[in-house]
């Protein structure tokens, strides 16, 4: 069987990427709808649930019950425990992932025709049924204390966890959904409940099915596999108030580069301009070395390995980001030539060779997305997330391909906030130090 899904795998991972996608909207007796894209050339099935909330739904002073419970979904269901969970999915030749983050809980499943009802069966018990057992919840807790720990020590990730917490305060967003030592050492099996019943839920559950079932098929397993969640699950999140000063915070650690993680507030995947600020944000650092940032910053003057700024659209804010690390003597002019490239986009806008250049790269790799039976379910949950049409996929290029120059210039004059920027470096950077931005 192993080797089964192993061929399986491999036919569908080099099937040629392809973004003609036809999607059907299932709705199974129960009422619970789901986007399914047949494919029954081969006799497998990719699914992908989704339950919106995800981490921000721990309970006070719980922070990172959440993550830990999406960790232990694997680790026994029913009357398994987790060796014998690990063998039964083991012997149905099935895959099953389970990931949370501030914004949803994402189970990824995938399963041979042959096994469907079977693999169904079995990923119903650890939905509905997980045994968090002591010895299981004592082994997991002790992986993430590691990573705690290990997060400790890492300067990536404490500019992260500052930027944070200045950026949204209070709400779940400004701490990580995977707690503190402290708040994870204390957590009990009933808080895991807990966090079980509130994120699980039907009122937030999202659906996507790429493979080798038909519509007719899709709705009964639909509820076989989710019909007895609870209808309800805890209130979602506020949305967080984004508030983040212009400036510099450093955080002293011993290293001889620095780490700079920046950003400002930024715009809702929602707003009728995101595809301009999208072609905004290419030709600024999107990551390609035909970026601003990456022109000016590594090739011009040597300063880093990389630059890039990315769009941050997350379900209860929004905000604008980017990252570069330096050699601690060079952090603080990295800092001013991008300072510098955001002020310049703002004034000026992008050129049209810019715009054609990040409009092609945009639409040409849009295709590569859908490169499997996995990632074209994954997109159409987030497509129903977003409250995106069906169509979406069909139509998405020719949004981009309708940005203008004025478009780029409006979203640049009215979004980019050069100094309202703020730079939280780890290191010990030299020239720097916490409090406004330099001159």
């Amino acid at each position: 069987m192993r080797y089964i899904l192993a061929m399986m795998m491999a036919v569908v991972l080099a099937l040629p990427a392809r973004a003609d996608v036809e999607i059907t909207e299932v709705v199974s007796p129960g009422g619970i709808t789901a986007w399914l894209v047949e494919e029954p050339s081969i006799p497998f099935t990719a699914m992908e649930l989704r339950f919106r909330g995800g981490a921000s739904l721990d309970a006070p002073g719980k922070r990172g019950a959440t993550n830990l419970m999406t960790g232990l979904l694997e680790e026994g269901a029913a009357d398994m425990d987790a060796r014998a969970f690990a063998r039964a999915l083991e012997g149905l030749a099935a895959s099953f992932s389970y990931d949370v983050g501030d914004d949803a809980l994402a189970v990824s499943a995938r399963f041979l025709t042959e096994n469907r009802d079977a693999a169904v069966e079995l990923l119903r018990a650890s939905l509905l049924e997980p045994a968090f057992d002591p010895e299981a919840v004592e082994r997991v807790r002790q992986q993430v204390l590691t990573g705690l720990l290990s997060d400790e020590k890492n300067p990536e990730e404490l500019a992260a966890r500052a930027f944070d917490k200045l950026a949204y305060g209070d709400h779940p967003y400004g701490t990580s959904y995977t707690g503190t030592v402290d708040s994870v050492s204390a957590l009990t099996r009933d808080d895991l409940v807990a966090a079980h019943d509130a994120v699980l839920a039907k009122d937030r559950l999202y659906v996507g099915v790429v493979g080798d079932i038909t519509p007719e098929e899709l709705g009964p397993l639909l509820d076989e596999l989710l019909g007895d969640l609870p209808e309800v699950g805890a209130p979602l999140p506020e949305m967080a108030e984004v508030d983040i000063p212009g400036g510099v915070t450093v955080i002293d650690f011993e290293t001889p580069q620095s780490v700079a993680l920046f950003g400002q507030p930024g715009m809702a995947q929602k707003d009728p301009d995101f595809f301009a600020a999208t072609v905004l944000n290419q030709v600024l650092g999107g990551g390609s070395f035909e970026s601003r940032l990456m022109n000016e910053v590594r090739e011009k003057r040597g300063l880093t390995y990389g630059v890039y700024s990315y769009l941050v659209p997350r379900d209860y804010a929004a905000t604008y980001m980017g990252r570069v690390a330096s050699a601690n003597d060079r952090i603080e002019e990295a800092i001013a030539v991008i300072r510098d490239e955001w002020a310049k986009a703002a004034s000026e806008g992008v050129t049209e060779d810019e715009l054609r250049d990040a409009k092609t790269y945009l639409t040409g790799a849009y295709p590569l997305r859908f490169d499997g039976n996995a990632p074209i379910a994954r997109i159409m949950v987030g497509m129903q997330m977003l409250g995106l049409p069906i169509d979406y996929i069909a139509t998405r290029n020719e949004m981009v391909e309708a940005v203008t120059m004025d478009d780029v210039k409006r979203v640049a004059d009215e979004l980019l906030d050069p100094d309202g920027l703020h730079f939280v470096v780890v290191g010990q950077p030299e020239g720097l130090e916490t409090g406004p931005l330099p001159e």
